[in-house]
């Protein structure tokens, strides 16, 4: 640890992990949450935009299909910025697509401020698109921007920062939510713009540190770019052995151009690994913590939480969460990424059981509702402690570098179509089935872990070229009559 901090601080590394962080994930958690404290606010702003303009008041169903769209097309963003990444970053590289990026931001910001008395929920929707597409551009372009800028020995506690940043963003949002910050109901439209905020210090930072190593080198072929770009953000050296690993990683490429989703998709020996995202990645977006985050105001009124107590405890929930992510970091390479995703997921189907019996039994006695919060607080730290802090880091490497562009826009689309669906349906999906509506999500936790546990290899400390090996040697039931073969559990 003493080594680590050491090397932060011998050059820019730390401030530029800070300021990478705050235009990247910090966006996407700190979204995910603030949109839930003003939620009472923004329907009675819809039913009196549409009252002065029609001359009636919408019914039920229309004010809930609006809110659902305002949440939902924030994930349509997300995934059409997904999708864009390797298109962005081959035209722009890595920092000038985040300072881009940010552009955008504050034209969404724009359109925010404006909308309140304008008295247009149609520009809210614009907004949210606006800043959907930048938190899946932005989310993308931080990972893989951490991942190229780091050493090899401490890559895995570099980019492990982006789940940190996603939960300080849910925190941030949360506190700006307080009744006594921005949470009343002639802030609304400023509190929606928080992120923004943070972005224009990147955009005005940003071009004060270099581009990212790895891609000046591999990409551009600029070796004394790739030397001055280490020298800034690591302090003095030669670094001639981190630059010798680039060289060989260009040469074993072999001037291979970066793969396109359809030739990822296409190709036969990567099956395991887009399986196994397809997976892990599906089953942390259907497991609730997207509910909890986005929904958490309904989800606490329907638990019998008092109004003004729910911004406290949603609070707490943020602090838990960063608190177990900074723990996994300490822990993912003693104990490996399969036994805190697999324990994880477990854990948390259970919890998500537990959360359906308490909301059922609210009211049988006066500390159910209570019970509730617990086991909510439980879910987010088991989040945070396995899936939230492992997959980003297993994401990147479990492919080789010609692979994972695509692989990133994959896991795009499968994030940001599974929050729009979820986001859109789940309002109706609480309405009609009120507790039971948990019980799929502990289903999908629980199917997800089980996979893990008898499907998934272990990948702490190897190489992607010895992960991509482990994987095709994955055989279900011994079915194979290869000599080489890793068998599963099952």
């Amino acid at each position: 640890m003493d080594n680590l901090l050491r090397q932060l601080v011998r050059g820019k590394a730390l401030l530029f992990i800070v300021v990478l962080g705050l235009g990247g994930c910090f966006q996407v958690g700190c979204h995910n949450t603030l949109i839930s404290s003003p939620s009472p606010f923004i329907k009675s702003f819809i039913n009196s935009s549409w009252a002065q303009r029609y001359g009636e008041a919408p019914g039920e169903n229309t004010v809930t299909f609006i809110w659902s769209a305002i949440v939902s097309v924030f994930a349509l963003g997300g995934l059409l910025g997904s999708i864009s990444v390797r298109w962005v970053t081959n035209l722009l590289g890595r920092k000038r697509a985040m300072i881009w990026n940010n552009a955008i931001n504050v034209v969404g910001l724009g359109i925010m401020i404006i909308s309140k008395p304008a008295k247009s929920f149609e520009m809210i929707l614009i907004s949210r698109f606006f800043f959907g597409f930048t938190s899946g551009l932005g989310g993308n372009l931080h990972v893989i921007y951490l991942g190229e800028i780091s050493p090899k020995k401490i890559r895995g506690m570099v980019t492990l920062t982006v789940a940190t940043f996603k939960a300080v963003g849910k925190l941030t949002g949360q506190f700006a939510g307080l009744s006594e910050i921005l949470g009343q109901e002639d802030w609304w439209n400023i509190l929606l713009c928080v992120p923004a905020f943070f972005s224009i210090i990147q955009m005005v930072t940003l071009p004060f540190f270099p581009e990212a190593p790895r891609y000046l080198l591999i990409e551009k072929g600029n070796t004394e770019q790739c030397k001055k770009g280490l020298q800034c953000l690591w302090g003095p050296g030669d670094y001639k052995l981190e630059i010798e690993e680039m060289l060989l990683e260009q040469a074993s490429l072999g001037g291979e151009h970066s793969k396109t989703l359809m030739e990822l998709l296409r190709d036969q020996s990567i099956r395991w690994q887009l399986l196994c995202i397809f997976v892990i990645n599906g089953a942390i977006q259907f497991s609730g913590i997207s509910v909890v985050g986005v929904f958490s105001f309904s989800i606490f009124q329907e638990a019998g939480i008092p109004v003004e107590k729910i911004r406290y405890v949603t609070l707490g929930v943020g602090v838990s969460e960063i608190l177990t992510n900074i723990t996994c970091g300490l822990l993912i390479d003693r104990v490996g990424r399969r036994v805190l995703l697999w324990a994880g997921f477990g854990s948390m189907a259970v919890i998500m059981a537990l959360i359906t019996v308490s909301l059922e039994l609210k009211d049988y006695s006066v500390w159910t509702p209570y019970s509730t919060i617990a086991l909510i607080f439980l879910f987010v730290i088991c989040f945070g402690g396995g899936p939230s802090g492992v997959v980003p880091l297993f994401n990147h490497e479990i492919f080789v570098q010609s692979y994972r562009s695509a692989a990133f826009v994959f896991i795009g689309i499968m994030t940001w179509a599974g929050f729009t669906v979820l986001g859109f349906i789940f309002p109706f999906l609480l309405a009609a089935l009120k507790s039971f509506s948990f019980m799929l999500f502990s289903c999908v936790c629980l199917a997800a872990s089980l996979y893990i546990f008898f499907t998934l290899p272990e990948t702490k400390g190897k190489t992607p070229l010895e992960i991509s090996e482990e994987f095709r040697n994955i055989r279900i039931c011994g079915s194979s009559t290869d000599d080489k073969c890793l068998e599963t559990r099952l």
